[in-house]
């Protein structure tokens, strides 16, 4: 279980994993926390939206409807793989659903599926998902026709891992709508399996941009620096690592440098960190210019010998 990422948080994690994001309207504030619990949290869910067209699918779940108020999801991907962020905490995405299903994705025990739902909304047994699960909707029909392009199926498979990566979790937490109900049957046009497996090969790397970023042919894929915890910064260090890390944040425009940036952690590293993490969106005490793996993961340090 886990305790929800802030806004500031959720997009970081999101943006070092190479996802395209769009903050839509008021975002950060639109939930439905007066109306239940949010968290903990166990994992993340994927939906269908039933709908085509990228504005009006975004609106719909941004505002919902008459029966069901929005957010109805956290963020809308749509077929060009941009993902539309619509709400930030309690959404009306999952519903009730099974709890075996909940106890094998807390555990992460299962195989190629969890167990098979027998539950749903309303029913007596069912408990509450919008409480246990990030929601992601993708916008498309759900016919099963509907083509999946690949690169909505990239953004699909960069924001599960990225939030798994963000709270420790393996691709086992990550599951679709028809593995929670009864009688859901979304998403539909790919299989949840084949997903889990393209989230588990992402995640045996370290976090990376889109696939443009990358070189191609015989070039190398760059290698970055792992996030070395925040005691690292406040302990009088002094690592070529922190040398790097002020020469990413020079290249960001978030440099507070008179001279350098040197090895040895200094308040001029402090201040341009914190530059860097309002750069993000992060606010207050979130951008104090003490790394945090979020952010560290944004920045993309080269990595030292």
């Amino acid at each position: 279980m886990a305790t929800p990422l802030s806004a500031s948080a959720l997009l970081a994690a999101l943006r070092a994993e190479g996802v395209d994001v769009v903050e839509h309207r008021s975002w950060r504030t639109h939930n439905r926390n007066h109306k239940g619990a949010w968290g903990p949290l166990n994992g993340v869910m994927i939906h269908h939206t039933v709908s085509k067209g990228t504005d009006a699918s975004v609106e719909l779940c941004y505002d919902g409807h008459a029966a069901l108020p929005g957010p109805l999801c956290h963020g809308v991907i749509d077929k060009a793989g941009t993902v539309h962020l619509v709400g930030n905490g309690r959404a009306n995405h999952a519903g009730g659903g099974d709890p075996a299903v909940l106890r094998r994705v807390l555990t992460e025990d299962y195989g190629d599926r969890p167990p098979a739902p027998r539950e749903h909304e309303g029913s007596a047994g069912a408990v509450d998902g919008n409480a246990r699960f990030y929601g992601f909707e993708c916008v498309n029909l759900g016919d099963g026709e509907d083509p999946w392009p690949a690169a909505q199926l990239d953004a699909i498979e960069r924001v599960s891992a990225a939030l798994c990566r963000a709270h420790g979790w393996t691709a086992r937490s990550v599951v679709g709508h028809l593995e929670w109900s009864d009688r859901k049957v979304d998403p539909r046009g790919f299989t949840m399996p084949s997903l889990r497996d393209r989230v588990t090969a992402r995640l045996s790397a370290p976090a990376s941009g889109r696939p443009a970023d990358r070189p191609s042919g015989g070039t190398p894929t760059p290698r970055y620096q792992p996030f070395p915890g925040a005691p690292f910064f406040t302990a009088r260090t002094s690592s070529p690592v922190i040398t790097a890390m002020g020469r990413r944040l020079v290249a960001e425009g978030c440099s507070a440098y008179a001279t350098g940036p040197g090895p040895r952690w200094t308040d001029a590293d402090r201040r341009s960190y914190a530059a860097w993490q309002r750069k993000l969106g992060f606010r207050g005490s979130d951008a104090d210019g003490v790394p945090g793996r979020a952010s560290w993961n944004a920045l993309k340090v080269p990595h030292t010998r």
